[in-house]
C-alpha cells in the first residue's frame, strides 16, 4: 500500500527524502544538490539535455547518476521538474506511479505578458515553485497551487579585489538573446573601462561589432571565473527581462558592488547603496565612473551587497524553504493516497 509505504516518512518532517530532477540549469542545481536528500539524477549515454547526470560538477556523492530504464524500479518521494516535457517523461519512467510533483518556474513570462498563461495552469496534480515573486506575479497559474523559493547560491566567499579597471559580466549565449539579457548596453559601459564577458556562446559577441571594449572569455567553470570575475572593479547586470540571475547573487556574495537595472524582481535584491540600481542605463554608466575612479567607494559599496545579499539568498534559507515545501507536497500526496485507497475499499466492500 502507498500509504503505508509513506507513513514513516510522514512521521518524520525532516526524512531523507528520494528526489527525481534532470540537471536543467547547472546554477539552480548546485544549490538544491546541497540539501539533506537524495538526488536522482536521469544519465544516458549521449549526456544530452535529457540525461546529462552531474556532468562532471562537483556535487556531494547524495547527488546520484541514474539510468531513465532504473528509474521505475527505484524508490522516489517526488518528482522535480523544470521543463513542461518531464511532466509526462517521469510519469513514463516511473511506470504510472503517481508520485508528488514540484514544478520549478525558472523563467519570466515572455508572451502576452501580463495575461501569460502558465502550460501548468488549472492542475490540482502538482505544485508550482517560481524562482522570484515577479514570476509568480506576472504568471497566470489559474487555480494550481503555487509558491516562491528564492534563489540561494553556494557561498564563494567575499573574494572581491577590485584590483583592475574593468567591469564583469556573466551572460549566456549572448548574441541570441541580445535584448533579453542586455547585451546591446554593454558598449555604453566599455565607453567607461573594458567589459569582461563570460558565459556560453560569448565566442559569438564579435559578430556584434561592438569593438574591444567588449571582451568574450568564454564559458570558464565556476572556481576560476569567480576568482577573475572579483578582479573587476564592478559587476554589470544589465538584463532587461529574465529571472534574477546567479551571476548577480553570486557577484554580491563575492562583496562586488553591482551595477543593475531595475527590472524584473531586481530591486527585492540590490539596495541602492549596493552600488547602483536604475532603469536609466545612463544614471548606471556615471555610477560606473564613480566606482573606477574611487576604488575605496567601490569596496564599501560591495561590502553592502554581500550584507544584503546573505540576508536574502543564504544557502541555509533557500534548502530550509525546500525542505519546507517537499515535506508539505509529500504529505499531501500521502493524504491522497490514504484517501484514495478508502475510497476503493469503500466500493469494493
Amino acid at each position: 500500500c502507498v500509504a503505508s509505504a509513506l507513513l514513516p516518512l510522514l512521521l518524520d518532517r525532516k526524512a531523507r527524502m528520494r528526489i527525481l530532477v534532470w540537471h536543467v540549469h547547472g546554477g539552480w542545481m548546485d544549490a538544491f544538490v546541497r540539501g539533506t536528500h537524495e538526488y536522482l539524477i536521469p544519465t544516458n549515454a549521449e549526456r544530452d539535455a535529457w540525461g546529462l547526470g552531474r556532468g562532471g560538477r562537483d556535487w556531494p556523492d547524495s547527488a546520484v547518476e541514474i539510468d531513465p530504464a532504473d528509474v521505475a524500479a527505484a524508490e522516489v518521494d517526488v518528482v522535480v521538474v523544470q521543463r513542461v516535457e518531464e511532466r509526462e517523461l517521469a510519469r513514463r519512467l516511473l511506470g504510472g506511479r503517481e508520485v508528488p510533483v514540484v514544478v520549478v518556474e525558472h523563467n519570466a513570462p515572455r508572451i502576452d505578458v501580463p495575461n501569460s498563461l502558465h502550460p501548468f495552469r488549472d492542475r490540482d496534480d502538482l505544485t508550482i515553485a517560481h524562482v522570484t515573486h515577479w514570476n509568480a506575479l506576472m504568471w497566470d497559474c489559474g487555480t494550481t497551487r503555487t509558491t516562491v523559493i528564492e534563489h540561494g547560491v553556494v557561498d564563494p566567499g567575499p573574494l572581491y579585489t577590485g584590483s583592475l579597471d574593468r567591469f564583469g559580466v556573466v551572460i549566456n549565449e549572448p548574441v541570441r538573446r541580445n535584448r533579453v539579457v542586455g547585451t546591446d548596453l554593454l558598449p555604453r559601459f566599455a565607453a567607461v573601462a573594458p567589459v569582461d564577458v563570460w558565459g556560453m556562446a560569448t565566442e559569438r559577441l564579435p559578430e556584434l561589432g561592438f569593438g574591444d571594449g567588449v571582451v568574450a572569455l568564454g564559458d570558464v567553470p565556476s572556481d576560476p571565473m569567480h576568482a577573475a570575475l572579483a578582479e573587476r572593479r564592478a559587476y554589470v547586470h544589465p538584463n532587461r527581462w529574465t529571472s534574477l540571475g546567479l551571476s548577480l547573487i553570486e557577484a554580491m556574495h563575492m562583496a562586488m558592488p553591482v551595477l543593475v537595472l531595475a527590472t524584473t524582481d531586481a530591486s527585492r535584491t540590490v539596495p541602492a547603496e549596493a552600488g547602483a540600481i536604475a532603469t536609466d542605463v545612463e544614471e548606471l554608466v556615471r555610477a560606473s565612473r564613480t566606482l573606477l575612479e574611487d576604488p575605496d567607494e567601490a569596496r564599501r559599496r560591495g561590502a553592502v551587497a554581500r550584507e544584503a545579499v546573505l540576508a536574502r539568498h543564504a544557502l541555509g534559507r533557500y534548502l530550509a524553504d525546500w525542505d519546507d515545501l517537499l515535506d508539505d507536497v509529500v504529505t499531501r500526496g500521502g493524504r491522497t493516497n490514504r484517501a484514495a485507497g478508502a475510497a476503493l475499499e469503500g466500493s469494493l466492500g
